[in-house]
């Protein structure tokens, strides 16, 4: 079930309704039926692969819990094994496969590893991520374990956050169950305006944006450099909002029913070092590989080449985590390669800086590096969004092509035209970043929410239907899937 379609928007009017109106005690039970029904409305069958794992972690806790000795280690293994098992199998084997019979072709040894053919169960790598936090603060000894089996399901199938995240903490979500939460006009009004936001987000920009990304990258041989650097950036701006406009429905969502779910998203794209933009992109997964894998790695507690190593190595698995292909592995590596070289590098450019006396222009530093990190990004999302390592390197080695053909506006707008776009659709989506842009940076000093909130009634209730009325008007209702339901 899509959060951008009418059979959600009925489906979160009758659960919510009838949260409000079911007695306390019974509240996860029907939160438990909604979550099954919204996860089955997409492929039915793909609920045993969640009941398997919910069994499993259930029990791995409780003798987690129960056990003293060194046995215990063996349950965290158990449920390790069996949740990525799953992952492996789904996501990973055909393209383990693929490379096991590449390389034995490579060297004249004739096999042929059959293939699965076989969807992979939408967000099985966020649940995954989540029922594993759980099982490893149990052994950790931070989180007491889950003794209500239905309630342990909730936490791993809570609709809101269940395909795309965010990717929550025991610690954070699991007590939140069992308190009661009351009707709060407030709080309600915000979560849907909340929700409002993150749905402009989603059919506004990301999937007007995805028509031009869509049609360039599908076939990136049949365009030249404009047009290249056009869809790239529009892929920047595309998967932000249409990430992040998730996360926000189901913040708002959750928020509605009086949970609390974690920020994922605090404006990537204004971050002044790769560092800094990690902190900011996809919050509950990059604190999930720092607390699960980095920090178990030795972190920076280690000789400065393991540390380097650790970074790296991190944002590999990352990289992997997003998908089976070896374009998100080179991602993966880029980043990683970005955070080491701005660290070795930190003293040179400080050095140079300077020298140069750009330390007198603080303004202007800040916009720079928020420009170089924006074009770092976007160079490693040519190879997020490329199809094939092929498709990939021909953007690379072509983004600067074409350009002696531009001789006038007219032949920028014939260019505009080969991509099925026109001057005025063109206008709406630069429009529609603007806005999302100087929101963004009223948010920097005030909640633009509260913001809207503290104004007089003829003003909040203009804003809302100016953004309902710019919603219909122009977002694109072709049901678009999110683009992190693959992952």
């Amino acid at each position: 079930m899509l959060f951008n379609s009418l059979q959600f928007g009925y489906f979160f009017i009758i659960v919510t309704t009838l949260y409000f109106v079911t007695p306390h005690k019974m509240r996860w039970v029907l939160l438990l039926g909604s979550s099954i029904y919204f996860y089955m409305a997409l492929i039915p069958i793909y609920i045993l692969i969640l009941a398997f794992t919910i069994l499993i972690d259930y029990f791995a806790g409780i003798f987690l819990e129960k056990l003293k000795d060194n046995n215990r280690k063996w349950f965290l293994v158990l449920s390790i094994i069996a949740n990525i098992g799953v992952l492996a199998v789904f996501k990973y084997y055909n393209f383990i496969d693929s490379n096991i019979n590449f390389l034995f072709h490579s060297f004249g040894i004739n096999t042929s590893i059959p293939f699965i053919n076989i969807i992979l169960p939408i967000g099985l790598s966020f649940h995954t991520f989540q029922a594993m936090s759980y099982t490893i603060e149990v052994y950790r000894g931070r989180q007491q374990a889950e003794h209500n089996l239905g309630i342990y399901a909730l936490y791993v199938m809570f609709y809101p956050q269940l395909v795309a995240g965010p990717i929550e903490r025991p610690q954070n979500l699991l007590h939140q169950f069992y308190e009661k939460h009351y009707f709060d006009y407030k709080r309600v009004t915000d979560g849907l305006k909340l929700m409002a936001w993150g749905l402009f987000k989603k059919v506004v920009i990301a999937d007007r944006l995805a028509l031009v990304v869509n049609q360039v990258y599908n076939s990136p041989s049949n365009y030249v450099g404009l047009q290249l650097d056009l869809a790239t950036i529009f892929f920047a701006f595309q998967i932000y909002c249409d990430f992040s406009g998730y996360s926000d429905i189901a913040i708002g969502a959750a928020q509605v029913m009086g949970f609390k779910l974690m920020n994922n998203f605090n404006m990537p794209y204004y971050s002044k070092s790769i560092s800094e933009f990690w902190k900011r992109w996809h919050i509950s997964l990059s604190t999930w590989f720092r607390d699960y894998l980095y920090i178990s790695l030795g972190g920076n507690r280690v000789k400065i080449p393991r540390w380097y190593f650790n970074l790296f190595f991190v944002f590999l698995v990352s990289g992997l985590w997003h998908g089976a292909n070896w374009t998100f592995v080179i991602w993966g590596a880029l980043h990683g390669f970005y955070l080491i070289f701005s660290i070795v590098s930190a003293k040179s450019r400080k050095i140079i800086s300077d020298i140069i006396g750009l330390y007198k222009y603080p303004s202007l530093v800040k916009i720079l590096q928020v420009i170089i990190v924006f074009i770092l990004t976007d160079f490693a999302w040519i190879f997020f969004r490329a199809q094939n390592m092929s498709d990939a390197l021909y953007i690379i080695t072509h983004v600067f092509s074409g350009f002696n053909q531009i001789h006038s506006a007219s032949n920028i707008v014939y260019l505009l035209k080969e991509l099925d776009l026109t001057l005025y659709e063109f206008s709406i989506a630069l429009f529609s970043i603007a806005i999302l842009e100087i929101l963004q940076l009223k948010q920097r000093k005030i909640r633009v929410r509260d913001y809207i909130s503290a104004k007089p009634i003829w003003v909040r209730w203009s804003a809302y239907y100016a953004i309902i009325i710019y919603i219909i008007l122009f977002g694109v209702f072709n049901k678009s899937q999110f683009i992190y339901f693959q992952f």
